[in-house]
């Protein structure tokens, strides 16, 4: 997809290096249980059906767990007029367009490509933002969709969960169908599938941790350029970060399974996350690249 978002040719050499690497990790791991198993055909081949249907439906699936639905112009002419106006800008298709009904602020974008793609809001990030906040917010969840780092985030973030699936199953399998093992030779075949299933999905954790961190970086850049107005998205992420503090630690849990997909992180005032661990670059490290942006645009200048 052709579209005025400068390529940012980091972030597509790292989305390949990121799947190769996770690739191999797993060709790896599934050689490994070769080796050890004679039952993984059928698990290789359900968890590669799920795969499949995660990318396929990734959207569906995104809405569905988020509460969300599909509006129209009609129903919400704000939040239309500032896609239509950026996709305009951007040369690209406008995608579709939800709303959450929660009070969390935040966005974003899902889809397999570019036809399929939806931007999805909260009412809690419409209530408290600005119009030129807004517009830097939706820029950025643009951005992800004419990089295609949506879709390849969703086949990463599913491979990180195939090594849990297969050592539930190697467990189970083992434990109630593997009687005419002898108990010990049992116990250390477990013990081996645990351990590599453990070191498996430690790797592809941080692998994707770590294209999250950079694809945000990648996205808060492009929108900025866009928008031509980096204060205004720097502006969004210092409100809807501090608003964060203001959100139920209930709510907050429940959220966090998008926190990768998140315009910011479902995170307190006080987030204990490491940065290794971290899904999203710190609000500071955000911020700096934004004042770089603005100062390479001009945009005080033109302000003045």
């Amino acid at each position: 997809m052709r579209t005025r978002f400068r390529p940012d040719r980091q972030l597509t050499a790292r989305m390949a290096l990121t799947v190769f690497l996770l690739g191999l990790v797993y060709v790896v791991f599934v050689a490994v249980l070769i080796s050890l198993l004679k039952s993984w055909v059928l698990v290789v081949l359900i968890a590669g059906g799920l795969l499949l249907a995660q990318y396929w439906f990734s959207d569906r699936i995104a809405l569905a767990a988020m509460r969300a639905r599909i509006v129209t112009p009609e129903e919400e002419a704000r939040l239309h007029g500032i896609i239509d106006r950026l996709c305009a800008t951007a040369d690209m298709p406008k995608p579709r367009v939800a709303l959450a009904d929660t009070d969390l602020p935040n966005a974003f974008a899902t889809g397999r490509s570019s036809e399929r793609a939806v931007v999805c809001v909260t009412t809690g990030i419409l209530r408290r933002l600005e119009t030129e906040e807004l517009e830097g917010v939706l820029a950025h969840e643009l951005s992800h969709i004419a990089h295609r780092d949506v879709a390849v985030m969703t086949v990463a973030s599913f491979l990180g969960v195939l090594a849990g699936m297969l050592t539930r199953f190697m467990f189970y399998s083992q434990m109630f169908g593997g009687r005419r093992r002898d108990g010990d030779q049992t116990y250390v075949l477990v013990m081996l599938v645990l351990l590599v299933s453990a070191v498996v999905y430690a790797l592809s954790f941080l692998l994707i941790r770590a294209l999250s961190r950079y694809r945000e970086l990648a996205a808060d850049r492009a929108g900025a350029t866009l928008t031509g107005r980096p204060s205004a998205l720097a502006s969004a992420l210092t409100k809807v970060t501090g608003e964060m503090a203001r959100i139920p630690t209930r709510d907050l849990r429940t959220a966090q399974a998008f926190n990768a997909f998140f315009f910011t992180p479902a995170v307190g005032a006080r987030p204990s996350l490491s940065t290794l661990l971290s899904t999203h670059p710190s609000l500071q490290q955000r911020l700096d690249q934004l004042a770089e942006v603005s100062a390479e645009l001009g945009e005080a200048a033109r302000g003045s």
